[in-house]
């Protein structure tokens, strides 16, 4: 493998000029020598070492991103979304998976202030757990004190930028679509219950209820990861405590489809008998379909999660040195800057 004292020698230069060339520094050479030393690396094949460039610039290039698990439809969106502005902002974007283990995600944390990110992006939503959220913030002011910049994704007790998500308010839409319908008896397939995503969208559903004169009763509610098993077993759950279920509201997950067909997988009435929410105009929702009535059955909503993050990776600050997104934010999200 070649060095730069092999490319500083076929150049016919010192090792201090080759390093300058390559990590483009703002000390002018002549055109010859840049020339040259170009030649000598195209020649060689040489790749500089990232790490050493990290140590001997100020600017740091890479980007940390944790989600809760990269293979979930959601994140992986996300995920892409901040990849295409990294990719045009020539930026290395490194994604953790923390599979919603606060252990392992605050392990992340640790590692991606070792490699001196500029900055770090939690994309997961935050956890009702004290303990954790006040052992997250120690680790995340000891990173920013060195520089680095955070955002979050979604709810979380952290000081930093923030992009919300209103699921509060979206869970009040869907509610009010389904209640409206006439539905009296509603089930739930709701994410783990530690997360404020969904405490939050049971909040709006509950909400919409109210104002239905309806309720929405904890045995109605099935508590599931966002993954295949977890969406079947939630929904035999429910259908097992609540027969006489109308409609069953599940967030879009690897899960919904078979949790919906577990209705009719063992002798039971069907998708056919009871009706999913459909789509419904959401701010930024595309093709819309209204959800039907009792005994009508509609497929599910979706939202373009992408676009938001897109939107992230254009004004964020550690990437623009701004402290304001130069256009204003979607209607999905409610952001927070600094004043």
């Amino acid at each position: 493998m070649a060095t730069l004292a092999d490319v500083a020698r076929l150049a016919g230069v010192s090792q201090a000029t080759a390093s300058r060339i390559i990590n483009g520094s703002a000390k002018l050479v002549t055109e010859e020598l840049r020339t040259r030393v170009l030649q000598a690396v195209a020649e060689l094949q040489y790749v500089p070492n990232a790490h050493a460039q990290q140590l001997a610039r100020a600017h740091r290039s890479a980007v940390g991103v944790i989600v809760h698990d990269v293979s979930d439809p959601y994140f992986a969106e996300i995920t892409r979304g901040l990849q295409r502005v990294a990719t045009t902002q020539g930026r290395l974007v490194i994604i953790c998976n923390s599979y919603r283990d606060p252990d392992r995600e605050l392990e992340y944390v640790e590692l991606l202030r070792a490699h001196q990110v500029a900055a770090m992006i939690l994309a997961g939503s935050g956890y009702h757990d004290e303990a954790f959220t006040r052992s997250l913030a120690r680790k995340l002011q000891a990173y920013l004190s060195t520089g680095g910049r955070l955002t979050v994704i979604g709810r979380h007790e952290l000081a930093g930028d923030s992009v919300e998500p209103e699921n509060e308010a979206g869970g009040y839409l869907l509610g009010t679509e389904v209640f409206g319908l006439g539905h009296r008896r509603v089930g739930v397939i709701a994410g783990p219950a530690v997360l404020t995503t969904t405490s939050d969208r049971l909040a709006g559903l509950r909400r919409a209820a109210r104002e239905h004169g309806r309720t929405l009763p904890a045995r109605r509610v099935a508590y599931a990861n966002f993954d295949r098993d977890g969406g079947a077993a939630a929904a035999a759950r429910l259908l097992d405590a609540n027969p006489g279920l109308t409609a069953i509201v599940a967030r879009r997950h690897a899960g919904l489809d078979d949790g919906t067909a577990a209705a009719g997988g063992d002798g039971r009435a069907g998708d056919d008998d009871r009706a999913r929410p459909g789509r419904r105009r959401a701010p930024g929702g595309t093709d819309p379909r209204r959800a039907g009535p009792p005994g009508e059955r509609r497929p599910a909503a979706r939202h373009p999660v992408d676009r938001p993050t897109r939107d992230l990776g254009r004004w964020y600050p550690a990437w623009r040195g701004c402290q304001r997104p130069r256009s204003p934010c979607s209607t999905v999200e409610r952001c927070r800057y600094p004043a």
